[in-house]
């Protein structure tokens, strides 16, 4: 009796399984055509889509100098306002850095010149000059570029970490005005997390070298008694305050003077030391009582001139700004001696040295990040064919099942929608595993389509 009531859904079973795993000449082919015209045309795992190409341009002190540098730095604002003008002509992910070394666009456009003229458009310089100092790298090479940048092997200064506090900043801003992709998203948080690993798993980031600890050693090296000098500290963004903190630390000098043009934020620094802070319109007078000047301002124009320099003394001025900040005319003064901060990049010490032999280390930590980062974006490129996969089938299971509907009187629906749909997950599952493991090339995925299903 048992056996008898279980009859029809057996029955539903078997036409089913027949049905759905040994479709008709017809449906089979396009099937096949379907998913290899999907797989051809799916997602690379650099883009969006097959019409984009993952991008990073830039320039940095390899090959521009910091005049040229300058020409192309880019300001908070004019860094909302590239974002703003990438989203209106048509890039769907975009972000950028701008320090005192670099200035690069990463994002997904049709050309590159597409991101070259964006950037020239919102900075002074123009595209033929960019193009003159400029680098160009796509897909792989683009990630394998911002992983270098991120986890400091290509700053001026090696283990230099400051610009992995840029890259979050600026990946925080595009996703708040909606140009991060998930990809994009992804790849920042790898080059995050290899960052993190090389800086607590090698020693390159061990010693004090940074561009702020670079002028102190200059300054240690080339200047007698500079405890006894006058130093005027002019700016205190991030690099002034940190310049200020290792002058106090390695000089023990008890005459340095802060100025900045909001002075309460000069205070806050200065109570800190117990040190002077003077007026910014006192700034003239103040430069001729000086032995040493450190610029720090940050501004996009510079802020000291040779009109500012009425000296009787000699006076070494150390811009740190990008762009710069002290204009060179004002070596036309003879007492003047002007460094700019690629010279100060030079100073090397024993503790370059060392970071140097831990680069092996280091390279290894990013091949292992990077590996996993390319390893889910190419899972990540196969979601279109699957989901195709899948609709089809689905779309062959209705027509069965309502099909069988018809032929059998007694049909049991809710269990042939069971018995279908476990069918076709295991058939997606397993063309998905497929594609994970296989190193054939998308023009041999009809062929490897019917290998799956032999």
């Amino acid at each position: 009796r048992k056996l008898r009531m279980c009859q029809p859904v057996c029955d539903t079973y078997l036409t089913l399984d027949a049905s759905i795993l040994s479709y008709n000449q017809r449906s089979m082919s396009l099937l096949y055509q379907h998913i290899a015209h999907m797989k051809n045309n799916a997602k690379s795992p650099y883009g969006a889509s097959s019409e984009e190409t993952f991008f990073a341009i830039g320039l940095n002190y390899k090959k521009a100098d910091a005049e040229v540098r300058g020409r192309f730095s880019v300001s908070e604002d004019a860094q909302k306002a590239i974002l703003n003008a990438g989203q209106q002509m048509g890039v769907s992910s975009l972000t950028l850095i701008s320090t005192c070394n670099r200035t690069e666009l990463y994002g997904f456009a049709q050309r590159a010149k597409d991101l070259v003229v964006l950037l020239c458009e919102h900075t002074t310089g123009s595209v033929l000059e960019f193009e003159k100092v400029a680098y160009v790298h796509q897909d792989h090479e683009a990630v394998s570029h911002l992983f270098k940048v991120g986890t400091g092997l290509d700053s001026q200064i090696l283990g230099d970490f400051e610009i992995i506090s840029q890259l979050r900043k600026s990946l925080s801003r595009s996703k708040k005005l909606g140009m991060l992709n998930p990809y994009m998203e992804r790849l920042g948080n790898a080059v995050i997390q290899a960052s993190k690993r090389i800086k607590n798993e090698t020693e390159i980031s061990t010693g004090a070298t940074s561009v702020s600890f670079a002028a102190v050693q200059y300054i240690m090296a080339r200047v007698p008694y500079v405890s006894e000098k006058n130093i005027l500290l002019f700016g205190i963004g991030k690099i002034g305050r940190n310049t200020c903190e290792n002058l106090i630390k390695h000089t023990k000098n008890e005459h340095i003077t802060l100025i900045n043009r909001t002075k309460t934020k000069a205070e806050v620094m200065a109570g800190k030391f117990n040190l002077v802070v003077r007026d910014y319109a006192n700034i003239q007078s103040e430069i001729a009582q000086s032995d040493i000047m450190i610029v720090a301002t940050g501004a996009q124009q510079p802020t000291i001139s040779k009109e500012l320099l009425y000296l009787k003394k000699p006076l070494l001025i150390l811009d740190l700004s990008i762009p710069k900040n002290v204009a060179n005319n004002v070596t036309q003064n003879p007492n003047v001696t002007l460094i700019h901060l690629d010279e100060l990049s030079k100073v090397t010490d024993a503790t370059l040295a060392h970071r140097q032999s831990q680069i092996p280390l280091a390279q290894n930590l990013i091949k292992e990040v990077e590996a996993e980062f390319d390893t889910w974006a190419q899972h990540r490129s196969f979601a279109p064919t699957i989901k195709a996969l899948k609709n089809k089938l689905s779309e062959i299971k209705i027509g069965e099942i309502d099909n069988q509907r018809r032929k059998i009187s007694d049909f049991n629906q809710e269990q042939a929608e069971i018995i279908s749909d476990r069918i076709i997950q295991k058939i997606t599952t397993q063309v998905a595993n497929h594609l994970k493991n296989t190193t054939s090339n998308p023009t041999e995925t009809a062929g490897l389509i019917e290998q799956i299903f032999k």
